[in-house]
């Protein structure tokens, strides 16, 4: 921590008294005509899109200095992203539905993970060093992306083009974890280079290297090399080391377009046991203290190739054809802590997952002004083995591999059915070598009404395949006895939004504003749990039993004025969950209060922005099943308690751009865990009493260089 506060305090002059470069308003509001692609028939603007569509900007990242898509999203309404100390994975959920119900989209193909394509995907292991915007849905978008976009879709858009012939950006970012910071061993270290480069007037390419070093958080823990058996060795969060290589391709040819991406991922985490054999020798009254410490190393392989363009003039097309793959693997050792080696290593595959993947749309097919008709297809092809708990359903069986096969068609019409009225119905078959044929439709209208009010109706459905571990799993031995369920269903998700917009000025058009007012219903049936299904012996199983309802309101709202932004948004949502399986189970709606803000002042004159990015997430409830007084189990309100989030930066350009530094602080309130009765306990422990949420109040300093030629 000394160390770090040296390079900030050494740096102050510079930012101080630094020669002030050309000016650069950082936080202009965005165009009116800022073109959007997901969930569209073709790319269009904002405000002429059918659907809703929420835009995070490039500055927006660049103010935060984000690095991972889990860095950006913290604050954002409705989303709670929940870290899992034990694994170095981050949990999310948005409108209380986890992430095996939305998809993180790569310029619209989902993303391989150890778990599935698209969903349950931890945003850590996004980075964002190559990105234009991300792009949010709310709501079922079945129709347009298939299985699992229940609550809705995170679409990442990478930059695939220059207005310069060379692109050059290096940065570095020191960031302490908590008060532990050293220039090697703690903290998080993140070096980064870009280089992009204009061959012609229509071949682009760049490529990307990044290493993201997080040393882990000892709190109290003695990590590695600790000696004693007291509990203290290791780490309270698990260290782990990210470096990901990307290069994109690119050619652009009137009315044909063509990019190839591909993008590899390597990550490290190391589980560093807490209990220590001392191995004492009686004789020489001496000790050998060991542990046995595991590696987990995830490799992730992503190709994408992409065309665009027009045939017979007016017809557009965009095909996609990409293969992910993600493996895990897992090293065990002894770990001699006096010597520093070594020993008894065990290495091997651990889970495995690969997907081929194709999507294509074809839209204009109608040759009209009033309508637009869009058809497509989809291609997933994904095979899997290993679970987080077992391998397969048969642990005696030699096949370790499974097989889910979706084929899917769709199709979707935009009718202009006035100038500021629009309907947009939608209809998609899936086909599965697994489950039955599912069906999922949409409808969305947009009226435009004078005074710049915009009206949004959507209303959608989409289902969700169970995932590997709810069909495959098989943790049976003396203790244990939990157990995956082939015959499952998927679940079938229906959701509806209405949106109230509107655009304003005031003060001769100083001011400007734009309001949302929105109102949302969530509805899953045949919903997935683990229930017991025999008491003695003890047994559990993945069935269809549960019910799901969201009910919410929120509001989201902008404001500018001369060089301040706000963005300021509230929400209340509900949620019912019914065990049909339970005779006492409860359906009352446990309700949960979230306020967000992104502050942003700029000072042209110095090149400067100070960002404040705010986020309060209400007390959480949630009913529990837990044992009276008489033996008997019963359902109970348990609560996590309420708690702020906040983080701030100035962000400041030097010598026309070339230079940039972004110094800031995380977790302003240094929250690090918070109270829960919300939750059951395992086999063999009681229910957790604390949510881990951060590792206290961080301070960061990051360093870019642009070059442009």
């Amino acid at each position: 921590m000394r160390h770090f506060s040296l390079v900030i305090f050494s740096l102050c002059p510079f930012l101080c008294f630094a020669q002030v470069g050309q000016k650069n308003d950082t936080i202009k509001p965005e165009s009116l005509d800022e073109v959007i692609v997901t969930g569209q028939l073709n790319p269009q603007s904002v405000s002429k899109s059918v659907v809703e569509v929420k835009v995070i900007s490039r500055s927006d990242i660049d103010r935060q200095a984000g690095n991972t898509l889990a860095d950006v999203l913290n604050t954002t309404l409705n989303l709670n992203i929940t870290p899992n100390t034990a694994t170095g994975k981050s949990g999310v959920s948005l409108f209380g539905l986890d992430s095996q119900y939305f998809k993180v989209l790569i310029d619209n193909i989902p993303i391989i993970n150890e778990e599935g394509v698209g969903n349950n995907t931890d945003l850590s292991l996004i980075n964002l060093d190559d990105i234009e915007r991300i792009e949010i849905v709310e709501g079922a978008m079945g129709v347009q992306y298939g299985a699992n976009a229940v609550s809705g879709i995170i679409n990442i858009i990478t930059k695939k083009s220059s207005r310069n012939d060379w692109d050059i950006t290096a940065y570095v970012q020191e960031e302490t974890v908590g008060d532990e910071y050293e220039w090697f061993d703690k903290g998080r270290h993140i070096q980064s280079l870009k280089v992009g480069h204009n061959f012609s007037e229509n071949f682009y390419a760049n490529a990307t290297y990044t290493r993201n070093d997080f040393g882990g958080f000892y709190d109290n823990k003695q990590g590695e090399n600790y000696a004693l058996n007291d509990g203290l060795r290791g780490h309270e969060w698990l260290p782990k080391l990210q470096q990901n290589t990307k290069v994109v391709f690119a050619y652009e040819k009137e009315k044909f377009n063509i990019f190839y991406r591909f993008d590899y991922l390597n990550e490290r985490i190391e589980k560093y046991n807490e209990t220590v054999s001392l191995n004492e020798n009686p004789s020489t009254g001496t000790t050998n203290p060991s542990a046995l410490d595991e590696l987990y190393t995830n490799n992730r392989f992503y190709h994408h190739l992409n065309s665009t363009g027009t045939f017979f003039e007016r017809v557009g097309y965009n095909i996609s054809v990409s293969y992910q793959e993600q493996t895990k693997d897992l090293e065990r050792y002894t770990y001699r802590i006096k010597t520093r080696q070594k020993e008894n290593i065990e290495e091997g595959e651990y889970q495995q997952r690969s997907a081929f993947f194709s999507r294509g749309t074809f839209s204009n097919s109608i040759n009209s002004e009033k309508a637009n008709l869009q058809i497509g297809y989809e291609i997933t092809n994904e095979k899997g083995s290993g679970s987080s708990l077992a391998i397969v359903l048969n642990p005696d069986s030699d096949e370790v591999t499974q097989k889910l096969n979706n084929y899917d068609f769709f199709a979707a019409s935009e009718i202009q059915v006035t100038e500021r009225f629009s309907l947009r119905p939608g209809f998609r078959a899936s086909f599965s070598n697994l489950f039955n044929t599912q069906y999922t439709g949409s409808l969305s209208a947009l009226q435009q009404l004078s005074n710049d009010w915009e009206l949004r109706a959507i209303l959608g459905s989409a289902n969700r395949t169970p995932n590997y571990n709810e069909l495959y799993t098989y943790f049976v031995d003396v203790n244990h006895d939990v157990q995956g369920n082939p015959d499952l269903k998927p679940e079938n998700g229906v959701s509806a939004f209405f949106h109230i917009k509107k655009k304003s000025t005031l003060a001769n058009n100083t001011i400007r504003l734009k309001n949302k007012l929105s109102f949302n219903y969530l509805g899953l049936n045949d919903r997935i749990e683990l229930i017991v299904v025999n008491q003695s012996p003890l047994s559990f199983q993945y069935n269809n039993i549960d019910r799901f309802t969201a009910l919410g309101v929120f509001s989201e709202n902008e404001v500018f004025y001369k060089n301040f932004k706000a963005q300021l948004g509230g929400s209340v949502q509900g949620v019912s969950k019914v065990l049909d399986s339970q005779t006492q189970s409860n359906d009352d709606f446990l309700f949960n209060v979230q306020l967000n803000s992104n502050l942003a002042y700029s000072l042209p004159d110095w090149n400067t922005t100070f960002s404040v990015f705010f986020k309060h997430i209400g007390t959480q409830q949630q009913f529990v099943e837990k044992t009276n007084a008489e033996g008997e189990q019963e359902f109970v309100q348990g609560e996590t308690a309420a708690y702020s989030w906040m983080d701030a930066t100035i962000h400041k350009s030097f010598f026309d751009g070339a230079f940039t530094t972004t110094l800031g602080c995380r977790n302003l309130f240094d929250v690090t865990e918070v109270n829960t009765t919300a939750f059951e306990g395992g086999t063999h422990n009681g229910p957790p009493t604390q949510v881990p949420l951060g590792y206290g109040r961080s301070y960061f300093l990051k360093l870019t260089y642009n070059l442009t030629l």
